[in-house]
């Protein structure tokens, strides 16, 4: 028995994964389903396309190449399904993000929220994902990270305004260690640290008379969740760097202060990014138009142009 495209569809799911699980949640099957597929897969081509353990699902030799020259190939039929999708008089499909998860939830979603209400034929998938991972060869359409760490290669556009940090703690937080006036008086306050999945922590960033100036905190609790970051400072557990949109609400109701505004200024905020490609797909092309839009809400009738096959 021949293999199908649906067969190579599973493959690269999980080979872009590296995950029967992954590639399962992306499909919308059973990892069950999944292994299922690719044990037939592999009978039907008589050789081992993936290495298993209990932890792990990695290419072999035979896998890997054989995903390099399917890659392409999919790709090329996704673009010929878009060209086809053009001629609708609005555009569908699927488009897929892998967003920062605080740009997902503060900056990326109110605008899908809107998109998909003018474009109800288009679904949308996100990844909430802290990694800095490449969107090309994970099968994404586009990315969301701050400005200073999308790749060069990359097309950048805004996603939202500039963001503002805010250094901050509760009341009693600063009536028992004071209130600092300089940055370098943070070494003697307990901090929440925010620790990059790669297992960096992040240090906090400061411009003022004397330039940048970067302060490796320290503190009890490190997380790799920015909400968790604010979750431990209303808590008590020490100083917090983090979004203004996050503390805003905060800040008016009294339950936390801020210290040393004058050393945080507005710096770019979160963009979007996606391959330097002639060809993009139709709904991609529409996000792209939407979020140009002085105001989403009101964007008047169909616009065909969204669909244009060049980048521009």
């Amino acid at each position: 028995m021949k293999a199908n495209i649906a067969d190579f569809a599973t493959f690269l799911a999980v080979a872009r994964h590296q995950s029967f699980r992954g590639a399962a949640d992306a499909l919308g099957l059973s990892p069950s389903a999944i292994s299922h597929a690719i044990k037939q897969l592999e009978q039907r081509l008589k050789i081992r396309l993936f290495n298993r353990t209990t932890r792990s699902v990695a290419l072999t030799e035979a896998g890997r190449s054989l995903y390099e020259r399917l890659r392409p190939a999919f790709e090329d039929i996704q673009t010929m399904l878009d060209e086809v999708n053009n001629f609708r008089e609005t555009p569908s499909g699927t488009l897929r993000f892998n967003a920062a998860r605080i740009a997902a939830r503060v900056f990326l979603m109110p605008l899908l929220t809107k998109f998909t209400r003018r474009y109800p034929d288009i679904k949308i998938e996100v990844s909430s994902d802290d990694r800095l991972v490449d969107i090309v060869a994970e099968g994404f359409d586009a990315g969301i990270r701050l400005g200073a760490i999308v790749e060069q290669d990359m097309i950048a556009v805004p996603i939202g305004p500039p963001i503002r940090l805010t250094v901050v703690a509760t009341p009693a937080h600063f009536a028992r260690f004071g209130r600092p006036e300089h940055p370098r008086d943070l070494l003697q306050h307990p901090c929440v640290v925010f620790r990059y999945p790669s297992g960096r922590p992040y240090h906090w960033e400061f411009h003022g008379p004397e330039g940048q100036l970067d302060v490796a905190t320290t503190g009890n609790i490190t997380v790799d969740d920015i909400d968790a970051e604010l979750d431990a400072v209303l808590m008590g557990a020490g100083v917090g760097y983090l979004l203004n949109e996050q503390v805003d609400e905060h800040l008016k109701s009294g339950r936390l202060e801020s210290v040393l505004e004058e050393w945080l200024p507005a710096r770019p905020g979160f963009q979007l990014y996606y391959p330097n490609r002639h060809y993009m797909s139709c709904g991609l092309r529409a996000f792209l138009d939407f979020i140009k839009q002085p105001d989403n809400d009101e964007i008047n009738g169909p616009n065909n142009q969204a669909c244009a096959t060049g980048v521009g």
